[in-house]
């Protein structure tokens, strides 16, 4: 993997307690697929691996229903969960920790999701398809 460098319709965001900090990137920020990438680091932002990481999605509209997902360990400070973003506007993204057994962190930050397509029309209509490699 080359460097990362957050495209510009990608969203970042930075959590941080007194016990853990972490930063979320939503890629792309805007409805439909999208990969929610979490790194963990300790406040002294050394690298922190985690046991567990939990997601937590919920829908800007009142009354909808939280959605909790359990994110993937790509390395051992990263996490990604892979899903889909419905509808557009403030989300409220949460993050459960378990740093160790007993000990569980959780955090809470809102996100913005952009409606779709919102970048002037490039790839309309047939978005996704560029990502598709037949051989």
């Amino acid at each position: 993997m080359g460097p990362a460098v957050a495209a510009d319709d990608d969203f970042f965001t930075h959590l941080h307690t007194e016990k853990a900090m972490a930063n979320v990137t939503v890629s792309p920020g805007r409805v439909g697929p999208v990969a929610i990438s979490i790194q963990l680091q300790t406040v002294e932002e050394r690298p922190l691996a985690a046991k567990a990481v939990s997601v937590t999605l919920q829908n800007p509209k009142p009354g909808s229903a939280r959605q909790t997902f359990e994110a993937t360990r790509v390395e051992d400070d990263r996490w990604q969960v892979k899903t889909s973003i419905p509808v557009s506007g403030r989300w409220m993204l949460g993050l459960g920790i378990s740093v160790s057994d007993g000990d569980k962190v959780s955090i809470e930050a809102p996100i913005l999701i952009g409606a779709a397509g919102a970048k002037g029309g490039k790839k309309d209509g047939k978005d996704g398809a560029a990502h598709r490699h037949h051989h």
